[in-house]
């Protein structure tokens, strides 16, 4: 049908539209917090853009759900501003008719979307928390910056590289400052480099210092002179990255018993129906009046959308602390929402039911 095929054509331009202007959003986001991260030494600076990527998947169903509510609403809306609907409603067809196209545009990025919360984003979770574990058992002085003070991940070392020379491999003018049994130590050098050696030992040496050593309120220090300081670096150990029910794949939620795990599945199976639902919502809520404000529907449509993911989040906190049933929490929400969409097809398909007008 001509009327399909370029519904078809509007929703899919709209949706990449909207998801190239929502995507670029979300990574702005999230590459100023972890700008802001990096810049306070949480995390290291060569680790931002392996984040931004884990982070943007985690969040990517999201933000397909909101391109394809938005695309219908917007397609749908061109159409009451432009008067088409006037023609459309003259020839007997109804807002069911728009039904059709539209479940045919969103079933297959609902499709995606499940794919993308039941699996891949699972796996970013795990795949970042990983990541972020190894960047905090990293030896220390690999995340020294220049210009910049560092501490140690034991909070007993304090590191300050003023300039690094990446030709040479060699830093320059070295502060260390560490605590050890309640003795506070200084280390100042001109000079430092990393060595390693046949065994695989790694060294930091530095050359041309001193060492202040002492006694915090006493007169007790030793002041020493060096021409080359070696310290072995200990190796780290990694440990296991912490376990939540985000970073869970589906196979092991559903084998889980655990209130958490129930939780976290009501979220996942909860972002594709809502897909679903805001989409065939999106019909009744694009009516505009041509001779009114043109956003006031867009308002109450992304407040729409709002609630629900909100409410989605409430359910999966309850289901989690146990405070709803894992049934209701896995269908209620969705049970209102649709109560909603049938109630707002109604309202508009057939006016003279406004009571209240009466």
């Amino acid at each position: 049908m001509i009327f399909q095929r370029a519904a078809l054509r509007e929703f899919a331009s709209n949706a990449a539209a909207v998801f190239v202007a929502l995507f670029f959003i979300l990574v702005t986001f999230i590459l100023v917090r972890l700008l802001s991260q990096a810049a306070g030494g949480r995390v290291p600076a060569d680790a931002v853009l392996a984040l931004i990527g884990f982070s943007s998947l985690n969040h990517l169903p999201v933000v397909l759900a909101l391109s394809v509510f938005v695309a219908v609403l917007t397609s749908i809306t061109r159409s009451y501003r432009d008067s088409e609907m006037v023609v459309w409603f003259s020839s007997g067809l109804s807002l069911r008719a728009w039904i059709s196209p539209v479940l045919r545009f969103t079933l297959p990025v609902a499709l995606v979307i499940a794919v993308l919360s039941l699996f891949l984003s699972p796996w970013a979770q795990g795949r970042a928390g990983e990541y972020r574990k190894r960047l905090e058992n990293r030896e220390e002085v690999s995340r020294v910056a220049p210009g910049m003070f560092r501490e140690s991940t034991n909070s007993q070392r304090v590191f300050f590289v003023e300039a690094v020379d990446k030709d040479a491999g060699r830093v320059k003018n070295v502060f260390i400052s560490n605590t050890k049994d309640g003795r506070q130590g200084v280390v100042v050098s001109s000079e430092g480099l990393l060595e390693t050696a046949k065994n695989g030992d790694r060294f930091v040496v530095l050359l041309n210092g001193h060492r202040y050593e002492g006694m915090p309120g006493t007169a007790d220090y030793r002041v020493m002179s060096f021409a080359r300081y070696a310290v072995r670096m200990e190796p780290h150990d990694l440990g296991t990255p912490d376990v939540t029910p985000k970073t869970l794949s589906t196979a092991e939620l559903l084998a889980s018993s655990s209130l958490p795990s129930r939780g976290e599945m009501v979220w996942r199976l909860g972002i594709p129906v809502a897909t679903l639902v805001l989409a065939l919502l999106a019909i009744p809520l694009a009516f505009v009046n041509p001779r009114a404000g043109r956003a006031n529907n867009m308002f109450f449509a992304i407040l729409t959308f709002t609630i629900y993911m909100n409410l989605l989040g409430l359910c999966q906190a309850w289901v989690s602390k146990g405070k709803l049933a894992p049934a209701l929490g896995t269908y209620g929400v969705h049970a209102v929402m649709i109560a909603l969409l049938v109630g707002m097809f109604v309202w508009r398909m057939w006016p003279g039911w406004r009571w209240w007008r009466r």
